[in-house]
């Protein structure tokens, strides 16, 4: 997942920034100082929770002061001296909530969540001071109504497009009345979705399955139980095992428990998360969150949230959005009730005398797929320790693009174990530095995701370079073993690395074109790295034994490989069964106030989910359609079929490194900010995207 730092309640315009042209105090502040550490990283030794507030306070004062001196030039409103100067603006506010929403993310605690509830709705109220500002406006319509006699290059083109319907999507053409309201609401939401935020990290983070006798580990390889007597121990629990709901902890614990009713404990904890929970409950929360936002899209001219997101987006509306998830939907539960029938077989045959349920289904999906395949995740995951495999998406990277990534040891990060990194071109020219951040913590989020302190712009003629971070939460080392990763875990690593790279490749002139998008684009460049993970060329040349160093036998790539389409139904199901959730809840057209779990069951018996599954996210826990992504959680499977296209070039070639495809590849990502993707995406296949590749490699469609 890829986030932008700037979320809608955040400064999306205007991200980075000239120094700002009105006087100003002398600070000490870290936040506000020129930062001289190697390569201009945070540093982020000296900066304390009580920096960010009058950073912030400051940070607006000068982007105020800045977008004053746009609006009083005497001059005529002009690309340069309107949109461009725009785009300069903001620098030291871009910063200060660049690092803010890193630490925030992935290392934060009561100080900094009691500033985030406050600062939010601060943003709000400054970006909404920007897009209403009617002078300003005036300025930008002005040189938008006359851009055909500009002669402007396609990324000024795009970018003049882009800030004039932000400012349009921001409410600048609303009448005074209905300015004052959307104020109120942004306000609102922005303050809503912050606590959401903290109420599912403050429920993840408080459930503890809690185990005193060896005989409830029955089924759980040792690795896994070394892990929990850790955890254990760290919570004061010395001789006692403890699962967590983090995903190194829940996930192999539903897969290889034997004892059905601790499976039945700690998936039920997981699913009711801020489920009528009291103070931290979120069905009301997001019920509001969607309530506000309907009103927010017809407020602007849209019929729902959905069309005011899509709008923006390459689906461009709710039809096009529910047609390719209803035709990956139907093969998709098919199958799924398929393996549902082949998991109740078992169970009948060994005269388990219950129905499949949710608790069941990863247990027994790994017990079919060994009868099946003769495949267990435990004996890759000694091929897949964590040094290896970021050593195989750095080959990866070379082998396709030429860059090499060298670990710095003198460089400053937030938590000692973030390892950081310098990127540079095969001729040594330096690209960017990448964080890396691999394991969970109870200030970290859960899953993982991508970012940047830096974006990559041209500053006064000057190429400025990337500051990028990727995050995770992924199993830890245990004593002498090192964290050994499972195949979703590789997969998520390389991932985040792709993203990363796109980042990192960005070849664009303004701050701004990094933030326009679209989020059903963004995932290609992400996941399209997946698809190498596992193909027999890359493992030969990163996947070793931890202790022998021995590469990953041949036998067992192939039945890795003859099992990739194994439990797709389930998987593909569970995710559709979100995004169709999601959907559902951004296309509604009414303002009543709806019980989220009436809402949502509602929804699922609509699309059939059968019961053995769950949604990948209940509403409660559903972050993803609380932030960026709402009425996007889609985008994955758009994505997903631009990716599965995209590997086909590779694949067409017969070299799966084919320098060729990978420059035209790294040319659609350096220039995705500035120009149209569907148009990219078609110069580099020669037409567009078709579906059937992704239906393939899932095994849904027959070669």
């Amino acid at each position: 997942m890829r986030l932008t730092i700037f979320a809608a309640t955040c400064l999306a315009l205007f991200p980075l920034v000239t120094a700002c042209s009105r006087p100003k105090a002398p600070t000490t502040n870290p936040l506000l100082t020129e930062w001289k550490t190697p390569f201009g990283v945070p540093p982020f030794g000296q900066i304390k929770p009580d920096d960010f507030m009058p950073a912030f306070e400051e940070a607006i004062r000068q982007h105020n002061a800045q977008v004053a001196d746009i609006v009083e030039d005497t001059n005529p409103p002009a690309f340069d001296n309107t949109v461009a100067a725009l785009d300069d603006s903001g620098e030291a506010l871009a910063r200060v909530n660049s690092v803010f929403g890193l630490l925030t993310g992935a290392e934060t605690n009561d100080r900094l969540q009691a500033i985030e509830a406050k600062v939010e709705p601060m943003l709000a109220a400054h970006n909404d001071d920007i897009y209403l500002n009617e002078s300003l406006f005036k300025r930008v319509k002005a040189v938008y109504d006359g851009r055909d006699s500009l002669r402007l290059g396609t990324e000024q083109a795009t970018l003049l497009r882009n800030v004039y319907r932000r400012f349009v999507r921001g409410g600048a053409n609303l009448a005074p009345a209905e300015k004052d309201r959307l104020r109120d609401i942004n306000r609102e939401l922005s303050t809503l979705i912050v606590k959401f935020s903290n109420n599912l990290l403050e429920q993840t983070n408080a459930y503890k399955l809690v185990l005193d006798s060896k005989d409830q580990l029955a089924g759980l390889p040792g690795d896994q139980i070394e892990a929990a007597a850790a955890v254990a121990s760290e919570a004061g629990l010395p001789g006692k095992w403890v699962f967590t709901l983090k995903a190194p902890s829940i996930w192999p614990f539903l897969q290889r428990s034997s004892n059905r009713d601790l499976r039945r404990q700690i998936l039920t904890a997981y699913a009711n998360r801020c489920d009528k929970t009291g103070e931290t409950d979120n069905t009301v929360v997001f019920a509001t969150i969607a309530k506000l936002r309907v009103e927010k899209a017809q407020l602007l001219g849209y019929k729902t949230w959905a069309n005011f997101i899509l709008d923006e987006y390459m689906a461009k509306n709710p039809e096009n959005v529910y047609q390719l998830l209803e035709q990956l939907w139907k093969p998709a539960l098919a199958r799924a009730k398929q393996e549902a029938a082949d998991m109740q077989a078992m169970i009948d045959r060994e005269k388990g005398g219950f129905n499949l349920e949710p608790w069941d289904w990863r247990y027994y999906s790994e017990r079919v797929k060994r009868a099946k395949y003769d495949l267990d995740d435990e004996a890759i995951k000694p091929y897949l320790p964590i040094d290896e495999v970021r050593e195989g998406a750095f080959t990866l990277a070379n082998r396709l693009y030429g860059i090499t990534l060298a670990e710095l040891t003198n460089i400053p990060v937030y938590n000692p174990e973030v390892k950081a990194f310098e990127v540079r071109e095969k001729d040594g020219k330096f690209i960017g530095i990448l964080y890396l951040d691999f394991y969970p913590r109870p200030g970290k989020r859960g899953g993982a995701w991508c970012s940047t302190i830096r974006d990559q712009y041209i500053k006064e003629g000057q190429f400025v370079t990337p500051i990028v971070y990727s995050v995770f939460n992924f199993t830890r080392p245990t004593g002498d073993t090192p964290a050994l990763l499972t195949r979703d875990e590789a997969e998520t690593l390389f991932h985040e690395f792709g993203h990363a790279l796109h980042s990192l490749f960005s070849d664009c002139r303004f701050r701004g074109s990094s933030y326009y998008i679209a989020q059903d684009f963004v995932e290609l460049p992400s996941q399209v790295m997946e698809n190498w993970v596992f193909e027999p060329q890359l493992l030969k040349l990163y996947a070793r034994h931890y202790k022998t160093g021995e590469v990953m036998p041949d036998a067992l790539v192939a039945r890795i490989r003859k099992a990739m389409t194994f439990n797709q139904g389930f998987e593909m199901t569970e995710y559709l069964a979100a995004s169709f959730l999601d959907m559902d809840w951004h296309t509604m057209t009414g303002q009543k106030l709806e019980d989220a779990d009436a809402f949502e069951k509602a929804s699922m018996a609509r699309w059939g989910l059968i019961p053995q599954i769950l949604p990948r996210y209940r509403t409660p826990y559903f972050a993803h359609a609380a932030d960026e992504y709402s009425a996007g959680y889609y985008s994955y499977t758009w994505s997903a079929v631009l990716d599965s296209d995209a590997f086909l070039a590779f694949k067409e070639k017969g070299d799966l490194f084919d320098p060729e495809s990978a420059a035209a590849f790294r040319h659609l990502l350096s220039k995705s900010g500035g120009e149209d993707p569907a148009v990219l995406f078609r110069q580099f296949r020669g037409r567009d995207p078709k579906v059937d590749a992704l239906l393939i490699k899932r095994g849904l469609l027959r070669k």
